[in-house]
């Protein structure tokens, strides 16, 4: 009678450990660092595309050379800034946004330009660049929403019980950080088009 009684007990022990993020949470953590890592591809995809855009520019609007070394300054910024998923903490995730909102910035500006120039907008490179850009930027939109999707199925497993009880017993792991607008007044307002 002993022995069926520590057996039970084992098996609804082992049920309520299992149940309560013991393959969970690491699980949730490796899908992180995997959503990560495609945010990370998806803005690199689009720091390739940028020297061959910047060599067209250049051939047609040579004299608005501030705007081109300021893309190229922007683009070598945030190639530098590169974030272990591992390591992923609110601090190295807001330098890495920032570089790249530089860089989103540096490219806004560039294309304007070109709105000047209707050579350089005829142009077949010019076109197909900028059509594999606005094609990276909708894919970097993709990835940052997987990623907050993912960090929030995590931070749930650490914050919600019964799976946060595991982790406050046996691993300690704290939230991930959230991706954030950083000019939020910026964003409400809307962009004006002029004809």
């Amino acid at each position: 009678m002993k022995t069926m009684i520590n057996t039970i007990i084992l098996l609804t022990l082992t049920t309520v450990i299992t149940s309560c993020g013991m393959q969970s949470i690491p699980t949730a953590k490796n899908e992180v660092e995997a959503q990560w890592a495609e945010v990370q591809n998806t803005y690199q995809r689009r720091s390739d595309l940028i020297p061959n855009l910047v060599a067209t520019v250049k051939g047609y609007a040579s004299h608005e050379k501030e705007t081109l070394e300021a893309v190229i300054s922007a683009r070598a910024k945030a190639t530098q800034i590169t974030v272990d998923p591992t390591k992923l903490d609110a601090n190295s995730l807001g330098k890495f946004q920032q570089a790249q909102g530089s860089l989103s910035q540096a490219l806004g500006k560039l294309m304007v330009i070109s709105e000047r120039y209707p050579d350089l907008k005829a142009n077949q490179n010019f076109r197909d660049l900028q059509i594999q850009l606005e094609g990276t930027e909708n894919r970097i939109s993709v990835a940052r929403k997987r990623y907050i999707e993912s960090i929030k199925r995590y931070n749930n497993l650490i914050t919600v019980p019964p799976t946060s009880w595991f982790n406050s017993m046996f691993y300690k792991h704290e939230k991930a950080p959230q991706f954030k607008v950083d000019n939020l007044d910026e964003v409400k307002q809307a962009p004006k088009v002029k004809f």
